[in-house]
């Protein structure tokens, strides 16, 4: 009896251990817009492929694949660089022509829109400053720099480049299996579209936070809350909208325009981690939305620049 009492405590004590001890890889998704403080060990490598589908404008059908390969690098252990390429792929038929610039695209290409184009590219760097394993709270300073050929809402052609800068904030609790992220990401854009060149100076706050808890080794569940608004101020031929603030962020020329428009998203996550590989998905909710009187907005939702539900899948290998 006293072997078999043993043999049960010494069970019951691995399997805590093992529950409670494993930590995340670094770099590996919890969730589908939040990402924790960790960077990636110095010379190692992980390849990542995500595929975020945006569904629903509001009428008609709308469904968009943000697909995107990704490599990242730990050039020291606290410094991790990144790059990834942009693949779009759109198929919608909105039917009310308020909704733009969706409707303009599409009825441009026949009533319909359906084409899988190169999208552009992203480059990172992550800078971590306190870990969440060692100090009270972890950070992380993030950078980027991206350079566009297509519009995300609507896949037609574009000139952008885009500048972010994201503040990772993380906090661990029950020996690491209780994980909150919050992300504050700030991006400066300059866009030139149509055959007006329609220019449009936009900076945008994208606001996220994510819960998740290890139930048992290698699984996690949780829950992220998104909201994401911009700021804007189209010029069109150079003439500015008489009755909008234009955002400017120039050197010697910082404004934040009116607001265009704004909107909430919610909903669960779920992530798997083996050694070298994981991967994660969710779905997120639009739940309130808003906007300008330029903006689209229907029954309590913005979708010009939204949607309904956004479905993320990710897997990531680590070497």
């Amino acid at each position: 009896m006293k072997i078999k009492n043993n043999i049960i405590k010494g069970v019951i004590t691995a399997a805590i251990a093992l529950g409670g001890t494993v930590k995340l890889s670094a770099e590996e998704n919890l969730w589908v817009y939040t990402k924790g403080t960790d960077t990636r060990p110095e010379g190692s490598y992980e390849l990542k492929l995500s595929d975020t589908i945006r569904v629903g404008k509001g009428s008609g059908s709308y469904v968009f694949h943000d697909i995107r390969p990704e490599v990242e690098y730990g050039i020291t252990d606290r410094l991790t660089i990144g790059a990834e390429l942009m693949l779009f792929d759109h198929n919608y038929s909105l039917n009310d022509e308020g909704n733009n610039p969706m409707y303009e695209t599409q009825e441009a290409n026949g009533g319909d829109y359906n084409k899988t184009r190169y999208g552009g590219y992203e480059v990172a760097l992550k800078y971590n400053v306190l870990s969440p394993y060692k100090d009270a709270l972890g950070l992380s300073i993030g950078f980027a720099f991206e350079d566009r050929d297509r519009y995300r809402l609507d896949g037609a052609q574009i000139d952008q480049q885009s500048y972010a800068t994201t503040i990772f904030t993380q906090k661990n609790w029950l020996d690491d299996r209780l994980t909150l992220a919050v992300n504050w990401k700030t991006e400066l854009e300059r866009r030139k579209s149509g055959a007006d060149s329609t220019l449009e100076e936009e900076i945008a706050f994208d606001v996220s936070a994510g819960l998740s808890y290890r139930f048992m080794p290698k699984h996690f569940l949780g829950i992220e809350l998104r909201t994401q608004s911009d700021y804007l101020s189209p010029s069109e031929n150079g003439e500015k909208e008489p009755d909008l603030q234009s955002s400017n962020f120039d050197l010697l020329d910082m404004q934040l325009g009116t607001r265009h428009q704004i909107a909430w998203y919610a909903g669960p996550t779920y992530h798997y981690a083996e050694k070298n590989w994981w991967l994660t998905a969710g779905i997120l909710f639009q739940f309130e939305g808003d906007g300008s009187v330029h903006a689209f907005n229907r029954d309590g939702k913005n979708y010009d620049e939204h949607e309904d539900v956004h479905i993320g899948l990710f897997y990531g290998y680590e070497f």
